[in-house]
């Protein structure tokens, strides 16, 4: 009974670090950049879900749209306000751009973690569930809520799949992150391109917030474990491949899920993070990746 509720747990929390992490892939792919403020518009989307749900009172559906719509925000300024200007900058020599805009956006999901502190303390938020009680399954009672999550989240990575291979903006997007130049000789503006991917990222990292926030629970302290295991799926499978995201997040959501339960969670993420060294060591381009 214990290795199905494993199975089941860790289905749900790999489907999660799947859809967080597909977007984050997606903006490398595109216009190679490492969104190290992840976590903190995760937590940013579940915060403002709990407050719109639970303090204004909203509704659950409304204050889980208000949570996407934050991280959406939340998306755009980090472009805006952080990467936009490091990328278009004369002063920094193009070598050290990459650098700049790590540090630069760790900064800002810094600024983020502390004002969610600031406002909403660090004590856990756990969003209103969607779907509320319990159903049993093989002799194992499981949160509806659960089930939701993990149905969502792979409806929304279908839904993402048919946008990228099946539209005329999809296909550009695609394009873009295969070859740039060539995009921009095809007349397509890259600026409106990256702006796509932004809002794509901004609406599956909320999404991945809210639910996270209605299955486990979100803090402040949440930021770093969420950037940390963010960028060990997007190592793993490969930078830039959204196939190797996949692969890895089930790997990563299983093994913080075996630790959780066999160790403690308080030491969930050590064995992804110990995997993502020796990866590198051995395979540094990760499971699919092209470089």
């Amino acid at each position: 009974m214990r290795a199905f509720q494993i199975l089941i747990d860790g289905f749900a929390i790999s489907a999660l670090y799947a859809l967080g992490a597909t977007g984050f892939t997606l903006i490398f792919g595109v216009s190679g950049v490492l969104n190290l403020s992840h976590g903190a518009i995760m937590v940013a989307a579940a915060v403002a879900a709990w407050a719109a749900a639970s303090v204004l009172n909203v509704g659950t559906y409304a204050g889980a749209l208000i949570g996407v719509g934050v991280a959406l925000l939340a998306a755009f300024a980090t472009y805006f306000a952080v990467v936009k200007p490091i990328q278009d900058s004369r002063r920094i020599p193009n070598e050290e751009k990459e650098i700049f805009v790590l540090t630069g956006t760790l900064l800002w999901g810094i600024m983020i973690q502390e004002l969610i502190a600031y406002f909403f303390t660090n004590n856990a938020k756990t969003v209103l569930p969607i779907v509320e009680g319990v159903v049993e399954i093989l002799g194992v009672r499981t949160p509806k809520n659960e089930i939701f999550t993990a149905i969502v989240c792979c409806l929304v990575i279908a839904l993402l799949w048919l946008l990228v291979n099946r539209t005329r903006t999809g296909k550009a997007v695609l394009a873009a992150s295969m070859n740039p130049r060539g995009v921009t000789l095809l007349g397509l503006e890259l600026t409106n391109i990256y702006i796509v991917v932004w809002a794509i990222y901004g609406i599956l990292a909320g999404v991945a917030g809210v639910l996270l926030g209605m299955f486990l629970g979100v803090s402040s302290y949440s930021v770093g474990p969420l950037t940390a295991s963010a960028f060990s799926i997007v190592v793993l499978g490969g930078l830039g491949s959204v196939s190797g995201s996949l692969i890895a997040a089930f790997v990563v959501g299983y093994l913080e899920t075996l630790t959780a339960y066999l160790v403690s969670p308080a030491y969930r993420t050590i064995p992804a993070l110990l995997l993502l060294v020796f990866v590198m060591y051995i395979r540094p381009q990760g499971l699919l990746g092209r470089r």
